[in-house]
């Protein structure tokens, strides 16, 4: 997973392992038995480990499969499985992305297209006719033209003599009676009617239509993201599968021969306990101000007894007989080492670790529709509000109402808004030095307790055992 020991990481982000350069103590076990399995090797440790009351997370996970065995091409044949899946899930996700896309983009005009009828109902005058103009405009575009071909008032108005001023008497008359009074001849008035009654019929009809389309592109909408983010969940297992099941390079490692039959192992487990500050003070442990609820307060982080504990498998897969899977026996190392870290120091570690290659290929993963959708999130959103338009009403210009008595008083000088803050990009962590009481009490009592742990796990498992052990 890491492509450095976990003991390594420690030592860099620690300033107090910096200084010692290495565990408070350490103790190795090693057992070799190609006929027994190394499944209960891993698991007693892993049980004995809860028994204590340490709080388990695995770190690390790594295999290597010599390329001439049995167990490399059934692990070849499985991630092959696991990448043709996901590889066809993250093809429908890109189709739902598009779709996703082009949605937002009709809402886009739709949106624009219903501003215009809102201004058509404006008291603003000015703003009331530029709206009318607009949609008169359109409908001799995408609804006169269209329907009547020759008949239509543009293309009389532009190729038959006789009615060049019909598209000017069209646009100047807002109903029946206006049409009428215009300076027209007879042929032009009567077409202007007729193109006046329809235009008004059309713009009830059509601001009907537009608003029941864009409700259903918004629920559309809403189903595209939903499905879009049910892909993601569904691809990321088979991704993440893919990418465990590949091997470790170890071209080098002398324990792997292409055309033997091995396999190594690689298995990091941390324990972790949170030290009892109050308790160890009454006990006589720690001085006395340490059972003042105030000083312990004051205190800004807390710590740890850690217990690092590593695997290392070196094992001859061997099939299970009419069984689909591999048992494993081999030589196996389990090396103990005690620490004292503090919850700064154990969130730099999780950071360090953050940057391994699992972890990359997980953020790729969550990028592949979570980056595409935060780019998309105040669109969608504003579309998902289900707010109709006509509740987005710019305020129309009025007169200045302003009360001048009240304005004398002050009470219109309000203070601007305050813009949100954008969200701050994540910091490095900084682990600082111990303070005094840190260092001589606090960090002394996590390492005398992590030690005596660590001898405690190792010797009951090798006296269970009767492993030949070397400490």
């Amino acid at each position: 997973m890491t492509s450095k020991p976990i003991h390594e990481l420690i030592k860099e982000i620690s300033a107090y392992y910096k200084k010692e350069g290495k565990p408070e103590t350490e103790h190795k076990l090693v057992y070799d038995s190609s006929s027994e399995t190394l499944e209960p090797v891993y698991f007693f440790v892993l049980d004995l480990m809860q028994d204590f009351g340490l709080e388990i997370e695995k770190l690390v996970d790594n295999f290597t499969s010599s390329p001439g065995s049995g167990h490399f091409a059934e692990l070849g044949q499985r991630a092959s499985i696991m990448q043709q899946q996901g590889s066809k899930i993250l093809g429908d996700i890109n189709t739902v992305l598009r779709s996703v896309l082009n949605i937002i983009y009709d809402l886009k005009e739709f949106r624009i297209r219903l501003s215009t009828y809102e201004d058509l109902k404006s008291s603003n005058k000015n703003k009331a006719g530029a709206a009318k103009l607009s949609l008169k405009q359109l409908w001799m575009d995408k609804v006169d033209y269209p329907a009547k071909g020759n008949s239509s008032i543009k293309a009389m108005a532009l190729g038959q003599a006789g009615y060049q001023t019909l598209i000017d008497a069209f646009l100047a008359s807002d109903d029946a009676t206006a049409a009428k009074d215009l300076d027209l001849n007879e042929r032009v008035k009567r077409i202007v009617l007729s193109r006046i009654e329809e235009f008004n019929s059309w713009i009830k009809t059509s601001e009907k239509e537009l608003r029941k389309r864009y409700a259903l592109e918004k629920n559309y909408l809403k189903s595209q993201v939903n499905a879009l983010k049910l892909y993601s969940r569904w691809a990321r297992p088979y991704l993440v599968a893919a990418s465990q099941l590949q091997g470790k390079d170890r071209t080098r490692d002398p324990n792997i021969v292409n055309i033997f039959n091995t396999l190594l192992l690689e298995l990091t487990l941390l324990g972790k306990q949170k030290l009892k500050l109050k308790d160890a003070a009454l006990e006589g442990i720690l001085p006395e101000h340490f059972k003042n609820e105030k000083f312990l307060k004051s205190l800004k982080r807390e710590y740890f007894v850690c217990i690092l504990v590593d695997f290392k498998f070196r094992g001859i897969p061997q099939r299970v007989a009419q069984q689909s899977h591999f048992a494993f026996g081999g030589k196996a190392e389990v090396i103990f080492r005690a620490y004292a870290l503090n919850e700064d120091e154990l969130a730099k570690l999780q950071e360090e670790l953050s940057k391994s290659d699992l972890e990359g290929a997980l953020n790729l993963i969550e990028g592949i529709t979570g980056d595409s959708l935060k780019q998309l999130q105040e669109e969608i959103d504003f579309f998902l509000e289900d707010k109709e338009p006509a509740e987005e009403k710019e305020k129309d210009e009025k007169e200045d109402t302003s009360n001048p008595f009240l304005a004398l008083l002050g009470f219109y000088n309000k203070p601007p808004e305050k813009k949100e803050k954008p969200a701050a990009e994540k910091k490095q962590i900084i682990v600082k030095k111990d303070s005094w009481d840190e260092k001589k009490h606090i960090r002394e009592l996590a390492i005398n307790n992590s030690k005596e742990l660590a001898f405690k796990l190792f010797d009951i498992y090798k006296k269970a055992h009767g492993m030949p052990a070397y400490t």
